[in-house]
């Protein structure tokens, strides 16, 4: 009853102006919770700051929606050894800069500590993969995209990430794709050049932008062999390792070159399609307006490419002609000019699979464009929609 109260009042609170924090795991999160040992203890004290949480026991999601959504979604996962969570410059922060780009923030606040337990990852794993679910479960209601559900996870979350993506022991939610900013965890400890023994890229792992500062321990190799992985198995990935940076800068501005992920980041998503803007739309519709247009124009003028150039070479030597007042040879010229185009375009006529081929690319850019224009419609009146779904 008070799993079903939850989902009747949550949905109708959700506006860009009110984030709303809904609970994983309404009766409970599945497990045990280990008491803190001594290392998980001074862990806690020397590393958390005011700005961190820890003892969750009890997962939850928080959203944040833009004024205009575009239908993406990414749940964001903080960092912080799966001890704590660093909860502002690696969480709200970053759903407010999902915002800035149409993009709907979810902050996932999973279980800690579990820096003690031997997966340490793997309740933080299972919250996550819970998370999206939920998020898939309330696309419709929350005007999301259920094929656009992203996770964007920094160190520790980071981890989570490649585990939730790559090392699954069984059917498990999976994200659309995946953001990893100085993750690692993944690699052998005495050989950072190797993926940890029982740890593989499956060929369905969802495409992943990964980013890390060249200055930041082994993370930087963990992100580089986990994209050689990636491009052996031709899934799509990006890597960026920046000069500079360190670790832990989450959304904070240190004049570093690693503050250029977020933009780098968002350029992806929009290249694969998983961000989209109204401008993203105009520029493609108008790319399949000029190929439409383009081939209209072979169409009409039933020349191949070959008989095309040598047209336009008569062309100039024709304006070539005119300026130095030999008229005889423009009207030669002019006659070679008709003679050329039209037994071109005989041939053309007469050549029925190549007029057959030329109408069924005709046909497809058309469609094409219909397509674009559709979902451009579509995205604009998900954007249009009430933000209390």
């Amino acid at each position: 009853m008070k799993h079903l109260l939850l989902l009747l009042i949550a949905p109708a609170c959700l506006c860009a102006a009110d984030p709303v924090e809904l609970k994983l795991w309404p009766d409970g999160a599945p497990g045990q919770m280990l008491p803190h040992s001594k290392a998980t203890e001074d862990f806690i004290s020397t590393k958390a700051g005011k700005s961190t949480i820890t003892d969750i026991h009890d997962p939850s999601i928080t959203v944040y929606r833009p004024e205009q959504p575009n239908g993406t979604s990414v749940i964001v996962a903080p960092g912080g050894g799966y001890v704590f969570l660093s909860a502002v410059h690696e969480g709200t922060q970053v759903c407010e800069w999902l915002n800035s780009i149409g993009v709907t923030g979810i902050l996932l606040k999973y279980r800690t500590p579990t820096r003690d337990e031997a997966a340490p990852h793997e309740k933080p794993v299972a919250d996550a993969a819970r998370a999206i679910a939920h998020v898939r479960e309330h696309a419709k209601e929350w005007n999301l995209d259920p094929k656009r559900v992203g996770l964007l996870g920094f160190s520790a979350g980071g981890s989570l990430l490649a585990h939730l993506a790559c090392d699954r022991a069984t059917k498990t939610e999976l994200p659309d794709f995946g953001i990893m900013i100085y993750g690692g965890g993944f690699v052998d400890f005495k050989d950072p050049t190797k993926l940890k023994e029982g740890f593989t890229v499956p060929k369905d792992a969802p495409p992943m932008f990964l980013a890390c500062a060249h200055d930041d321990g082994q993370n930087p190799i963990a992100a580089t062999v986990l994209y050689l992985e990636y491009k052996k198995l031709g899934i799509p990935c990006e890597l960026h390792l920046f000069a500079k940076g360190g670790h832990g800068f989450g959304m904070r501005d240190n004049k570093q070159p690693i503050n250029a992920w977020p933009k780098r980041c968002a350029e992806w998503m929009e290249a694969m399609r998983f961000s989209l803007s109204e401008q993203q739309f105009d520029r493609e519709i108008e790319q399949a307006e000029r190929k439409l247009e383009s081939k209209m124009v072979q169409m009409n003028l039933l020349v191949s490419e070959m008989k095309e150039k040598e047209l336009n070479e008569i062309a100039v030597q024709i304006q070539d002609a005119r300026r130095l007042g030999q008229m005889a040879a423009v009207a030669r010229l002019q006659k070679r000019k008709a003679e050329l185009t039209g037994n071109v375009q005989q041939q053309m006529k007469d050549d029925a699979p190549m007029r057959l081929e030329i109408n069924e690319e005709l046909s497809r850019l058309k469609k094409e464009k219909l397509v674009l224009e559709a979902r451009r419609q579509m995205f604009l009146d998900r954007q249009s929609a009430p933000k209390q779904p």
